[in-house]
């Protein structure tokens, strides 16, 4: 994109919120508006109400842009609206990032701030509203907003919700399934993996296509991958190459094993101390009769509790629950959750950052969308391992491209998506796990840093999958 020179058509300060690390959106913002004639002031992630408005003040701002990636950062945006209502802060606020909805910027946040407030999907409806503002068309833009809202409340108010498919031709989640007995348990981390063996987990297609853009628009299939193969191939190439020699990905994992029973929608976490030494493979070995004849999981005492997960359960539908894939406190049996986290440190980070700031836009995105897939990538091989140390990783398809549709047995379950969204109980991982031996800790809102990490919970049980609540 060519940069537009000469007066600045708008001053904007832009901020990834209080607590947040993600900041990708926030910078295509910065890019789209700054090469369109904006003077744009990006602040960085993790800023205080404090620091935004004292940049808008210092830089004659004409309105301020907050992003941010996940539910509490949304909150994180209401709280720094009321902050500046009470202020009396009437600047516009234009609003974005991945779990900002339509209708609660434009039904709520805007009916709560009392300044223009105007939602953004994406960086180039962030440059439709400067472009508003910048040319006298905020009031009209604004009605427009006002217009759709209210639309929308209408057509709710007139719905009518529809019965949930009672599923009755899906099998229920089975209690019998032979319960595996885990290598260790408790923790243990692992720094000495090397980038090579990461790099055939990438997931192609959503590196190619979700993080740098390769749209497949009207090619035909055989076109759209002669694309890929000249454009994108040699990046991806380059990338692992240079990675490689300059080490700007440090893949370190820490992971675990834990005894567990389900009690209701909660996930009791029990010491690993009194099952050390316990459990044994093999034809009917303990006599418990708890678990079948394959395995057995029993403390050498009375279990100790330790912590709690709690999910919520589907209204409808199947009624699932994270915690039906795991043996009931009822049964008298004991059952094994893992629980992994990955990272694959902040080098790539900084140096994608040092490309932003040098104007170097296209290796930027190829160089962040290359670390983020990375650490998607130590995700899936160090679930595969898990697999195999739980002794059912013949079961995985061959194919790796399949392992990204879930073809293996189990799940992995994070939090902030649809099966667990609360992303405040990460905490729990953190206290089981101890991330900072490999350099990672919880932001304020609950978020990982360094960025490219990820964590799961490792459902052992042949039902589990990916589900929604």
């Amino acid at each position: 994109m060519e940069k537009v020179e000469g007066q600045s058509m708008g001053r904007i300060v832009l901020a990834t919120e209080k607590g947040d690390v993600h900041d990708i959106g926030k910078n295509l913002v910065d890019i789209i508006l700054t090469n369109n004639g904006y003077t744009v002031f990006n602040l960085g992630i993790k800023q205080p109400v404090d620091e935004i408005l004292r940049a808008a003040v210092e830089k004659r701002a004409d309105a301020v842009g907050m992003s941010g990636l996940l539910v509490k950062s949304v909150a994180v945006m209401k709280e720094n609206l009321e902050e500046m209502n009470a202020r009396g802060v009437r600047l516009p606020v234009l609003l974005g990032g991945a779990a900002l909805t339509r209708d609660y910027a434009e039904d709520d946040l805007a009916g709560l701030y009392k300044g223009p407030l105007l939602y953004c999907r994406d960086a180039f409806d962030g440059l439709h509203v400067m472009d508003a503002l910048s040319g006298g068309a905020l009031e009209r833009t604004l009605v427009e907003q006002r217009e759709r809202s209210a639309k929308r409340k209408r057509l709710r108010a007139g719905a009518v919700k529809p019965a949930s498919a009672d599923a009755a031709d899906v099998k229920p989640v089975a209690k019998d399934n032979p319960v595996p007995v885990p290598p260790f348990w408790g923790r243990r981390v692992i720094t000495d993996i090397p980038a090579a063996q990461v790099f055939p987990f990438i997931n192609e297609l959503a590196l190619f296509r979700g993080q740098w853009g390769f749209s497949k628009g009207k090619l035909s299939e055989e076109e759209f991958e002669r694309l890929t193969e000249e454009k994108a191939r040699p990046v991806f190439e380059d990338l692992k190459r240079r990675s490689d020699a300059e080490g700007f990905l440090a893949p370190k994992v820490v992971y675990g094993y834990f005894p567990v029973q389900a009690r209701g929608n909660e996930l009791v976490v029990y010491h690993v101390e009194e099952f050390e030494g316990s459990g044994q493979r093999g034809s009917g070995g303990c006599g418990c009769g708890a678990h079948g004849a394959a395995s057995c999981v029993k403390p050498s005492g009375t279990p100790r509790e330790w912590l709690r997960f709690s999910f919520p359960r589907q209204e409808g539908r199947r009624r699932l629950c994270v915690t039906d894939f795991f043996r009931d406190a009822q049964s008298g049996a004991c059952d094994v959750l893992g629980v992994q986290l990955v990272t694959v440190g902040d080098r790539a980070t900084e140096l994608a950052e040092i490309l932003r700031k040098a104007d170097k836009y296209q290796d930027y995105l190829y160089l962040h969308g290359f670390g983020v897939e990375s650490a998607e990538a130590l995700a899936e091989l160090w679930h595969k391992r898990m697999r195999a140390e739980l002794g059912f990783a013949s079961e995985d398809d061959p194919s790796v491209r399949k392992l990204f549709q879930q073809k293996y047995r189990g799940s992995r379950y994070s939090f902030g998506y649809p099966a667990c969204p609360d992303l405040e109980q990460r905490d729990k991982i953190v206290e089981l796990l101890k991330p900072a031996d490999i350099g990672v800790a919880l932001s304020e809102n609950y978020m990982l840093v360094p960025e490219q990490s990820t964590d799961a919970l490792v459902a052992h049980h042949p039902q589990a999958k990916y589900f929604d609540v």
